[in-house]
């Protein structure tokens, strides 16, 4: 391991067990791990099953709203 690593994996030793899953998915990932399997968190599930019901009903936004949104991060 090169002393930049060992100095990274140092620093990622302090920060919350949430950040240091972070780092290793980012790590395992561009080191070509393709066994990663992510975690979501509850509020993530239940974001994603009230986008799954909106689409259900078809609440889609509206190109307009699309672009304003856009728009608005300056894309």
């Amino acid at each position: 391991m090169t002393k930049l690593l060992e100095r990274a994996v140092e620093a990622a030793r302090r920060l919350p067990p949430e950040a240091q899953d972070e780092i290793a998915r980012v790590m395992l990932t561009f080191a070509g791990d393709d066994g990663l399997v992510f975690q979501l968190t509850d509020d993530e599930r239940a974001a994603i099953a009230r986008s799954k019901a909106a689409a259900q009903h078809g609440d889609f936004a509206s190109d307009e709203q699309v672009r304003a949104a856009w728009a608005k991060r300056g894309v």
